[in-house]
């Protein structure tokens, strides 16, 4: 394993995690806490690792020599640790995948997983939580235009650690900008680094202008609902006659078209007026 010096923020950050997940599990090994204990293997084994260091180590292979060795050593350390402290809970799973990765007698004899003692990284943990803020961010707003989770489109990332640029792009589905780049849409996000503004090409993917149209019309239709509702609560005499649970049941829809208007208002201000 190199020095973490030398690995990258995804490495350093993970392997932060390992070793503070091991403390956790063992505080709650002895005070009895099983449930907390599964929860947090659970939430770093898959939220953490599976759902994203695997898909950063992806890239950093990609890249192969060096980065790509130690990304794997990264990578054998996590499992192998992960495997030992999910063993008295999942012990027939673990064992054959423990033995298969590592090639030992068997994960019951082996040490039971400890801290190195490596002070922890918080620039490096606080820099790969904008990064999955910001590759959050990015595919939510796809998933409002309809793109599908497959479809690669250009984008210009403006204020993106240039460093993660790589590893963005490829957990975003976003390509170069390349010729003939026309932004349609847009998004800005607030992280601790500061704000990033992406500009999206979706000319030849969605139709833009139709886009707008629907958007627009069940904001309005949205907007009449919320104003039926608000004049119906406003009303001292439907207040004072119509039964609570009737009550209740207008006061929902008028809180679900508020929040429903402030998504389709900010939908429609990420598609760029590309007509104009």
């Amino acid at each position: 394993m190199p020095p973490r010096a030398e690995l990258t923020d995804a490495d350093r950050w993970i392997l932060d995690r390992v070793d503070s997940l091991v403390s956790e599990v063992d505080g709650h090994f002895d005070t009895f806490e099983f449930a907390k204990l599964a929860d947090a293997l659970y939430h770093v084994t898959w939220d953490e690792f599976c759902d994203w260091y695997v898909e950063l180590a992806k890239v950093q292979l990609a890249e192969g020599g060096a980065r790509a060795d130690a990304t794997r050593a990264v990578l054998g350390r996590v499992l192998d640790v992960v495997l030992r402290l999910l063993h008295p809970l999942m012990p027939f799973v673990t064992e054959r995948l423990w033995t298969t990765l590592t090639g030992g007698e068997s994960v019951v004899v082996a040490e039971w997983p400890t801290v190195p003692g490596v002070p922890a990284d918080p620039a490096s943990a606080a820099r790969i939580d904008a990064l999955r803020k910001l590759v959050t961010e990015i595919r939510r707003f796809r998933g409002e235009q309809g793109l599908p989770p497959g479809r690669k489109v250009r984008a210009e990332l403006d204020g993106a650690e240039s460093t993660h640029e790589t590893a963005i792009r490829a957990l975003s589905r976003l390509d170069e900008p390349g010729d003939g780049f026309t932004p349609t849409a847009s998004l800005e996000v607030a992280l601790s680094t500061g704000i990033v503004t992406v500009r999206l090409d979706l000319s030849g993917v969605i139709d833009v202008e139709a886009e707008r149209k629907r958007l627009a019309k069940d904001l309005a239709a949205t907007e009449k609902e919320l104003a039926q509702c608000v004049a119906k609560l406003d009303n001292p005499n439907f207040r004072d006659r119509a039964p609570a649970d009737v009550v209740a049941k207008i006061t929902a829809r008028r809180d679900t078209a508020t929040v429903e208007i402030e998504r389709l208002r900010t939908q429609l201000a990420g598609l760029l007026d590309w007509t104009a």
